[in-house]
């Protein structure tokens, strides 16, 4: 009962903080703009507070799940000469993106904060030289720094990896400094090469997503498929037991044994492979300094805005499907589970950018469609038909339940 209570605080907190301050943002620039705001609300359904300001009313609702500001004229007729239909057009987009925006600085200014908090990041100095891989062979040592590879200069693991990435294991023109020396190789990194299933499982090996053209896929292993036997190996929902035996080394074709519903089936995969390329060197951490820990939660932000950004590529290319979304059911399931107040942070964080991002999208009912229709009223130098854009606003919120149902639905199968 305690930890049920724990994960429904989590929850609602969350919830709270990040609906709240996505509804402050339209709040408070309509409020900059001059534009009446006849009540800030928090929630949906009926009131369970409220407050009557000088002008606005504060209050909240039952529900949260949501929030709204009615603006003065927003959705009909109003004389008033501080209704948001009589604001310039660059008022009201100003008005309609803040929310969105002022979730993604959140996200961005919390996510900074957590990871620069959180330690400092693995420098390009060499720890160990391991047996067996390039650097061996190139007689590199510990204590050596790789300051450049192809020209690029590293200062940190990420920089090394991302130029032998590039490099595709292709001839890496390398700078090294050893005792303030400056030492050149031209360097042949090691290939490594991994299997790629495109299974992606749970912590008791329930199959989360199947990967879009992946060799599970095309064998016919579904999402929420559950894996019980590798190559007739029980793995009893131990999941890195079952990775270990994916990744057995020999092993080519493989058997998987799946439970679908409440039939067994035995599937043969052959898995795709996929090739990483590397130095062979363990790289020292950088020095506990506050430069340092800045540094890191700079580079580790980037990497966030980038990860959403590529997820949502992969959303309107094909190779993530509409079914491995996650709506409200899955998203408090992932918040109930989280550790400690860095991972419940950082969750926050990423729930509050892609609450902003896709906020951003040009779809009808959401802001993106908002701006979308002020940005065709300038062009056309008139207003949409009220009527017109009423139905325009049905319709994608008709689309946006729809999906929403869609989304619940299979959030239900994967936790069920």
């Amino acid at each position: 009962m305690i930890a049920f209570l724990i994960s429904a605080i989590k929850i609602i907190v969350l919830l709270g903080v990040l609906i709240t301050i996505h509804e402050l943002g339209h709040f408070l620039i309509a409020k900059l703009c001059k534009v009446k705001v006849n009540e800030f609300a928090i929630g949906f359904g009926p009131a369970i507070w409220q407050k009557q300001g000088e002008e606005t009313k504060y209050t909240l609702r039952l529900i949260p799940l949501g929030g709204f500001n009615s603006l003065e004229g927003e959705d009909g007729e109003s004389n008033d000469d501080r209704s948001f239909s009589k604001a310039s057009i660059p008022k009201r987009i100003a008005i309609v993106l803040a929310g969105a925006t002022v979730n993604i600085v959140f996200a961005v200014v919390v996510y900074f904060i957590v990871t620069a908090i959180g330690g400092t990041y693995i420098s390009s100095e060499i720890e160990e030289v391991l047996d067996g891989y390039a650097a061996s062979n190139y007689e590199l040592q510990a204590g050596d720094k790789i300051i450049e590879g192809n020209g690029k200069k590293i200062n940190s693991k990420k920089d090394l990896n991302e130029v032998l990435e590039a490099s595709q294991g292709k001839e890496v023109k390398t700078k090294i400094e050893r005792n303030g020396e400056i030492l050149e190789y031209n360097m042949i990194p090691s290939e490594v090469k991994s299997k790629v299933t495109g299974i992606y499982l749970d912590e008791k090996c329930k199959i989360v997503t199947v990967g879009k053209g992946s060799p599970s896929e095309r064998q016919g292993v579904q999402a929420n498929d559950k894996l019980l036997k590798v190559n007739g190996v029980d793995i009893n929902e131990d999941a890195n037991l079952a990775v270990q035996e994916i990744n057995k080394k020999g092993v080519n074709t493989m058997t998987l044994t799946v439970k679908r519903g409440e039939e067994e089936l035995t599937i043969e995969l052959t898995p795709d492979y996929e090739s990483s390329y590397l130095l062979g060197v363990n790289l020292k951490e950088a020095d506990d300094t506050f430069i340092n820990r800045c540094i890191n939660g700079t580079m580790q932000t980037q990497e966030f805005l980038v990860s959403i950004v590529d997820n949502l590529k992969q959303l309107f290319t094909g190779h993530v499907g509409v079914d491995q979304m996650m709506g409200p059911v899955g998203i408090s399931q992932v918040v109930a589970k989280t550790n400690g107040m860095a991972e419940f942070f950082e969750m926050m964080a990423l729930i509050s950018l892609s609450l902003g991002v896709t906020n951003l999208l040009p779809i009808p009912a959401l802001d993106g469609g908002k701006i979308l229709i002020l940005l065709i009223e300038a062009v056309r130098r008139k207003p949409m038909k009220q009527q017109t854009e009423v139905n325009i606003q049905l319709l994608g919120f008709a689309v946006l339940i729809a999906l929403s149902l869609y989304v619940t639905y299979h959030d239900v199968l994967r936790i069920f």
